[in-house]
């Protein structure tokens, strides 16, 4: 090798420890920073050139490093398994905050929860079948129902509002799936390019892969890895992203629980139709937000079609024995409940009497009689009836509630540990960087030193040699 080829070879060990320490330096100030992956200079040495007369030497010194590229420190395997425990995460998170809500706005067990509501209704009418003749305790009972009409009422709008605010939520999160499809259309673009031209798009990649985990957090779905650097996003199997191409999405169907419409997610660009979610927030709403099928429907469509079975309930079977009696006017077959047409029948259920004069406190002859009082005070036990329905759906709730949450928390831990694995090879370890930013360092001083000792050499073979003699 010439004394030449040495500058040459210790300028490139230079070029290359100074690309490793720019590399190093830019990991470091990026620890904290969501969705980098780390990075590192690949190096290879590059050989001696071997002419003619060299063939066959039997040791040739190499010419220098190469600095060949950045390369990405990810793992498509560990990314991949860190979208899919995102998407379950997400929906397991979105059913069990829903149906908490759902429980807590019960009330039950508890002072202002419809069972007890329902205890102070019966027990009016015994205390009525005591004292038919006092308008204290007609008025102990009017008031009672009222509450209970009240309870359903207010329980039955808030399954309605939070219905109404549960389709809003999933709206808004629809239109920042088509925004996060369209920009990693755009990224596609972007890091094909790159690539082509021999640059590096690892920044591009970063920001591809934190768009693709939001997607996956919203709706599920895979991506697939294309042999020219660019993604495919996939729900259901076909594409929402496809190179640089982005189709959209939208949400469709009911826009109120009363509507009785199911709510989904449909293709508004390309071939129409339903898409199929395996997972996501978005998944989980509309699990929420389906319509009532016989107990195996959407969970929020479910528990008001349950408010309205109880207000049927209760309003016939204190109707049926309320009639068999007859008012203080003589009125017989007199309603005590009423329930609004058009209306949910839990929202609609209102209280026929204002005052003692409408209840059924005598018999046919018109003589007091405590009978029907008495009967009606039973009701609360009777098999069937409001309470019985309101108790099994409030235990159904609550089991659906403590299974919801359970899931909750397991997707949860699931996803805490895929991320773990994740950031294991794509996290940046400031323990790690220190020595490699540390063995760079000496890497570059021993490169500078072999530079300096060379031009020396050089300096004293041009300007020194042939001064020995001389007078």
């Amino acid at each position: 090798m010439s004394t030449f080829g040495s500058l040459a070879t210790a300028y490139s060990g230079l070029t290359a420890a100074r690309a490793g320490i720019d590399v190093t330096g830019q990991n470091i100030a990026n620890a904290g920073t969501t969705g980098y992956t780390r990075q590192r200079v690949t190096q290879s040495s590059v050989p001696a050139v071997q002419t003619g007369f060299m063939r066959g030497t039997a040791a040739l010194a190499g010419q220098g490093v190469s600095v060949d590229g950045i390369a990405r420190l990810g793992s498509l395997t560990l990314d991949a398994g860190l979208r899919t425990a995102t998407g379950a995460s997400a929906w397991a998170q979105t059913r069990g905050t829903a149906l908490s809500t759902l429980e807590g706005g019960l009330q039950e067990p508890g002072k202002n929860g419809l069972a007890t509501k329902l205890d102070t209704f019966w027990s009016s009418w015994g205390d009525l079948a005591a004292h038919p003749d006092d308008p204290g305790a007609a008025s102990t009972v009017i008031a009672a129902a009222t509450t209970v009409a009240t309870t359903l009422a207010s329980g039955s709008k808030a399954i309605d509002a939070q219905w109404t605010t549960t389709r809003s939520t999933a709206a808004t999160q629809v239109d920042q799936l088509n925004d996060a499809a369209a920009q990693v259309a755009d990224l596609n673009g972007r890091i094909r390019s790159t690539l082509a031209g021999g640059g590096s798009a690892n920044e591009l990649l970063d920001q591809r892969d934190q768009l693709t985990q939001q997607i996956a957090g919203l709706a599920g779905g895979t991506v697939r890895t294309n042999t020219d650097g660019t993604v495919d996003v996939l729900l259901g199997g076909n594409p929402l992203v496809q190179g640089d191409t982005v189709r959209s999405v939208a949400l469709d169907g009911g826009a109120r629980l009363g509507d009785g419409q199911p709510v989904t997610l449909r293709w508004t660009s390309g071939s129409a139709g339903t898409v199929a979610l395996d997972g996501g927030s978005i998944g989980g709403a509309l699990t929420l937000l389906a319509p009532a099928s016989g107990g195996t429907g959407g969970a929020l469509a479910e528990a008001s079609a349950a408010y309205d079975r109880v207000a049927i309930q209760l309003a016939t079977t204190v109707n049926t024995a309320h009639a068999k009696g007859s008012t203080p006017s003589g009125a017989t077959g007199a309603p005590f409940f009423a329930l609004a047409a058009g209306t949910p029948a839990a929202q609609g259920l209102s209280v026929v009497p204002t005052d003692g004069s409408g209840l059924a406190t005598r018999n046919a002859a018109g003589q007091l009689d405590d009978s029907f009082a008495d009967a009606l005070s039973r009701l609360g036990t009777a098999a069937g009836g409001a309470d019985s329905t309101w108790a099994t759906f409030v235990a159904g709730v609550g089991s659906a509630s403590r299974t919801a949450a359970s899931e909750s928390t397991l997707t949860g831990l699931a996803l805490t540990s895929a991320r773990t694995q994740q950031q294991s090879g794509a996290g940046v370890d400031l323990d790690e960087e220190n020595v490699a930013l540390l063995s760079y360092q000496h890497a570059y001083q021993g490169a500078a030193r072999v530079l300096t000792a060379v031009d020396e050499m050089l300096d004293t073979l041009i300007n020194r040699v042939g001064l020995v003699g001389r007078g």
